[in-house]
């Protein structure tokens, strides 16, 4: 092999490590114990398995409701809502511009009516729900306390996570709406609201995901997140209304593990240590609990190919080892089929048994972080963490990641990455199994497509219709009139009237509408 070998991210390996290669012992305290290096917790999974998710969310909230209380009853135990695209980029399902998305990637969701049918029979207060949401985190959260109240569940007993990530949207996904600051306002906003009044659910989990599905590689992906991190919690602690210590707690964040295996595991590693020693050093966290790195993570999605595509099953099992390994608190499986489709039931359950029986099979849950002290993994986890600290500082340097946004420099930066990786994979210096390299004549498989029928559009806009006829058109317009005057005040919390506007009934669009009014709309800049 021509040249120094190196990971997926550039680092360069040795042929192999010793005990030069380890850090001070000091530098690597046990499990549980800050900066918690080897986990979070000192007993491991032992305590308590990763969280078992499975993404879904399709068509009609009827659908999806029967899948997820099929997931639940395979064993899954919490639940990862994937919304549509009019929902997630904040249209109603009868705005003529959105037709043919409606159901088509997630659930539709436009009122509470929704959300109702969507956790029928499924107990809020005992399972955990994590929603890939960010323009319209904030009204979906609503949504949920206001089902959760439906249910006779208090809102203090409801657990999980919005995504709530805005500045990824911006330069890696897409679903913005409102301009970076006003969206960073909803964001402090909902972190306030979640620490005072849902003690239990992340406000936010800071989602790298989106930057390796946009091209970054594994150190990028960490650096960037952390860097949002740090934007969101300068922004509520700003406010001086809440110390570090009373929010850090439901701050999240949410990874895809790929294939490169041991550089994943270094990945958790070093973000776990590299975010303990943010949250004491930059804002003075006095509970070490503030410091924990909690993570939760996809194995599969962008890493997934259509040709031979059930080595896809190998991929994700590998990866979703990985995972685990290093230390993650959450997880969803990626089906193999999801490079054609929507999963089916079958390819579903699969997904799900990899993590089974990863968690109940192969002991790899019986010791915490048992690769800790190996000589690679500790060399690599230090590589990591201080190639992380330097993007980071680059980006400081230049303002922090509005700035960096806003100029169009990290779209710059991942476009980059995501160019060269794709040379190298052309070339065949990145051996992709079945896509360049061992190759065959396999055809592509007989997959069972999924596409929301008439019947299933039908029903949804003449829900949404019906809604509309029935609901208080008098606490509609006053639920909105007091939406918009709060949103043009800096100093009102706005969940208080966002879940006041869910139980009026009033839709996702017409919330959107009001605060787009007062805030405008986000226009990305050129990148050239």
């Amino acid at each position: 092999m021509d040249g120094p070998v190196r990971s997926e991210a550039g680092i360069p390996l040795a042929t192999s490590y010793g005990a030069a290669d380890l850090p001070a012992a000091d530098a690597i305290p046990p499990p549980g114990v800050f900066p918690f290096t080897r986990g979070n917790f000192p007993d491991g999974y032992r305590g308590r398995l990763w969280t078992i998710r499975q993404y879904s969310g399709f068509g009609s909230p009827e659908e999806s409701n029967e899948r997820y209380r099929y997931l639940l009853g395979q064993g899954a135990t919490g639940l990862s809502v994937a919304l549509d695209l009019p929902t997630q980029c904040g249209y109603d399902s009868d705005h003529p511009d959105v037709e043919e998305e409606v159901g088509r990637v997630g659930v539709a969701l436009d009122t509470l009516a929704d959300a109702e049918i969507l956790f029928d029979s499924i107990p809020l207060d005992s399972v955990s729900t994590s929603f890939t949401i960010n323009g319209t985190a904030a009204i979906l959260l609503a949504f949920y306390v206001a089902v959760g109240e439906k249910q006779g569940v208090d809102r203090v007993k409801l657990r999980g996570t919005i995504q709530n990530d805005i500045l990824k949207e911006y330069v890696a996904r897409g679903t913005w709406i409102w301009p970076p600051r006003p969206s960073l306002r909803l964001i402090a906003d909902t972190i306030e609201f979640c620490a005072a009044e849902v003690p239990r659910f992340n406000a936010i989990s800071v989602a790298g995901a989106h930057f390796r599905d946009a091209g970054a590689n594994a150190v990028q992906e960490m650096a960037f997140t952390l860097m949002d991190g740090i934007t969101y919690c300068d922004e509520v602690v700003a406010r001086g209304r809440m110390t570090i210590d009373e929010f850090a707690p439901q701050v999240s964040f949410f990874f895809y593990t790929h294939g490169d295996f041991f550089e994943e595991i270094a990945k958790y590693r070093a973000g776990r240590r590299r975010w303990a020693h943010i949250v004491r050093e930059r804002y003075g966290a006095k509970d070490d609990r503030s410091c924990m790195f909690r993570v939760g993570c996809v194995s599969g999605g962008a890493s997934l190919y259509a040709p031979q595509a059930h080595n896809n099953i190998v991929r994700v099992a590998y990866e979703a080892l990985a995972s685990v390994l290093g230390g993650v608190q959450s997880m969803f499986t990626a089906a193999w089929d999801e490079p054609f489709a929507i999963p089916t039931e079958d390819s579903a359950t699969l997904a799900l048994r990899t993590q089974q029986v990863l968690a109940y099979e192969t002991g790899v849950a019986k010791v915490a972080d048992p690769l800790g002290g190996s000589y690679y993994v500790e060399a690599l986890t230090d590589e990591v963490e201080r190639r992380v600290v330097e993007i980071m500082d680059d980006l400081e340097r230049r303002g922090g990641m509005v700035q960096a946004i806003e100029s169009g420099h990290l779209q710059g930066l991942i476009a980059d990455e995501a160019f060269r990786v794709q040379q190298a994979v052309s070339s065949g210096d990145r051996t992709i199994v079945g896509v360049n390299r061992f190759r065959t004549d396999e055809k592509p498989p007989e997959v069972e497509g999924y596409e929301m029928d008439e019947k299933g559009r039908a029903r949804q806009l003449g829900r949404l219709a019906e809604v509309k006829r029935t609901r208080s058109a008098t606490e509609v317009r006053e639920a909105l009139a007091a939406l918009g005057t709060a949103a043009a005040k800096d100093d009102v919390n706005l969940m208080p009237l966002l879940v006041d506007c869910a139980k009026a009934y009033c839709t996702v669009g017409e919330m959107v509408d009001v605060l787009k009014e007062q805030w405008g709309e986000f226009q990305q800049p050129a990148v050239f």
